[in-house]
């Protein structure tokens, strides 16, 4: 069994318990790896298309959501907001998004992963995420999110 199987199989039972994590321990790690992982796209300006508007993110199977919006170089985190468009999925949809095991059209498209609100604006998310290159993440994080999601495919 391989890292990745073993981090799959000893977490899936303990992530429910995520919901349970104080919301402002939340934000601040979603803030901090955020600010790393986007670092480049977000200098870039890649992530403007959120700037004074919201996203709502839904992990609908672990009782999770994040209202996400950019300001400047930094994406903020706020547990409820006026939302311009939410995207609802199970979490094993979003690691299959993050890690490029599944193609996100093909998961819009099957509905496991739902946008609903501003389409234009979901889908400009979407979009931008699938243009994220893998490069712009550490080699190490990269290879752990790709192990992860292919643990899970």
């Amino acid at each position: 069994m391989t890292l990745a199987q073993r981090l799959v199989k000893l977490g899936t039972p303990l992530l429910p318990l995520g919901q349970y994590v104080p919301f402002a321990v939340q934000r601040t790690v979603i803030e901090s790896v955020a600010a790393r992982l986007f670092a480049t796209p977000l200098a870039e300006g890649a992530f403007d298309l959120l700037a004074g508007r919201w996203l709502r993110i839904e992990i609908s199977d672990l009782g999770l959501a994040w209202c996400v919006s950019c300001v400047a170089t930094r994406l903020l985190v706020r547990r409820r907001e006026a939302v311009d468009v939410t995207i609802r999925g199970r979490w094993r949809d979003f690691l299959l998004l993050a890690s490029r095991r599944e193609d996100p059209d093909t998961l819009f498209f099957r509905r496991h992963l739902v946008i609903e609100g501003d389409t234009d604006l979901g889908l400009g998310v979407k979009n931008l995420l699938d243009a994220l290159e893998p490069q712009e993440l550490s080699p190490r994080a990269w290879q752990l999110i790709q192990a992860i999601g292919e643990a899970v495919h």
